[in-house]
């Protein structure tokens, strides 16, 4: 995924990006923009992700979101995102819009389009 992505019009990215620092999932996501058409020709890339909300929230999803961050940081120097850190990375990697669906339980469903 980070030499080359065959080309699709939709890529989905389940429980990926996660794995990885920021630097490492604006290529990753680069690579995708570039297997897929434009959004007027149905172009986009699913990510199933968590989305951190916040810590606050005496809701146990958000509290499970938070321990997934911390061993994310302990095993793979990578971590769990909110929404702007999100929103950063799409733009980085060249990505014009993106939508979030919270309908996964601890994940979320985001759609983004070149």
């Amino acid at each position: 995924m980070f030499d080359k992505i065959p080309h699709a019009n939709a890529i989905l990215l389940k429980c990926v990006l996660h794995d990885w620092n920021d630097e490492d999932c604006v290529k990753i996501l680069k690579k995708c923009k570039e297997s897929i058409p434009s959004k007027e020709e149905g172009g986009k890339v699913i990510i199933i992700d968590t989305v951190l909300e916040d810590p606050k929230q005496s809701n146990e999803f958000v509290q499970a979101q938070h321990n997934m961050d911390m061993l994310m940081m302990v095993l793979c120097a990578a971590k769990e995102r909110t929404e702007k850190e999100w929103e950063k990375l799409f733009i980085e990697a060249g990505f014009n819009k993106y939508k979030i669906f919270s309908v996964l339980g601890l994940r979320s469903l985001i759609e983004i389009y070149p």
